[in-house]
């Protein structure tokens, strides 16, 4: 599957915005948005006045760039979203948030989404039993997320949620840490999201 492999805080510059793509080093002094707080390039520091437009593609590269999903697959999600019950903006988040990897790392289980990527792609967790090695299977509400019964593994995700454990635990899932164990106790909406997304932008730029 294709991924973006560089430099991954020239992300973060270029949205002037934190979108927690480095684990721990986007919370310390070593951040490089905090010390260049400004776009990437040899023009980054100039001011410009958006469009309507170019705030609506800020706005979808935004979303892409935190939840680590390009371009085609980011169109089937709107796709999918578009054609549910409901307002479309949510739908498309719900769909991202319930991503097997973003799960993984609203655990804390994992540093980066990047790293919750790698654990499931190395077989680290199983879903309702079962073994998934799918970064973008969505779990539904009861599913049941635990990590293999493997020392290596777990000792791995034991020390990053050492880390993360002021982080906490996303409102739409329950954790129990001493059984690597975790459960979906309801589809997330988007108040669960911390970080600001005005979804409606990413509406009105597919739907042109």
């Amino acid at each position: 599957m294709a991924r973006y492999i560089n430099a991954v805080c020239r992300l973060c510059r270029r949205e002037q915005e934190k979108l927690f793509l480095k684990g721990t080093k986007c919370i310390t002094e070593k951040c490089p948005i905090t010390k260049r707080a400004y776009a990437p390039g040899q023009h980054g520091q100039n001011k410009l006045k958006l469009s309507n437009y170019g705030l609506q593609l800020r706005e979808k590269q935004k979303v892409k760039r935190m939840y680590g999903v390009l371009e085609r697959q980011f169109r089937k999600y709107f796709a999918i979203a578009s054609k549910s019950k409901g307002v479309t903006g949510k739908i498309l988040l719900q769909l991202l948030e319930r991503r097997l990897d973003n799960a993984v790392f609203r655990l804390g289980w994992a540093l980066s989404r990047a790293q919750a990527r790698q654990m499931v792609g190395h077989g680290f967790i199983r879903v309702n039993s079962r073994r998934v090695n799918i970064s973008s299977f969505l779990v539904k509400a009861s599913d049941v997320i635990q990590v293999i019964p493997r020392d290596k593994a777990r000792e791995w995700i034991r020390q990053n949620m050492e880390i993360t454990k002021d982080r906490g635990v996303a409102a739409w899932l329950e954790s129990d840490p001493k059984e690597f164990k975790a459960s979906v106790a309801r589809l997330p909406e988007k108040e669960d999201i911390q970080q600001p997304i005005e979804e409606q932008l990413i509406v009105e730029l597919y739907s042109k």
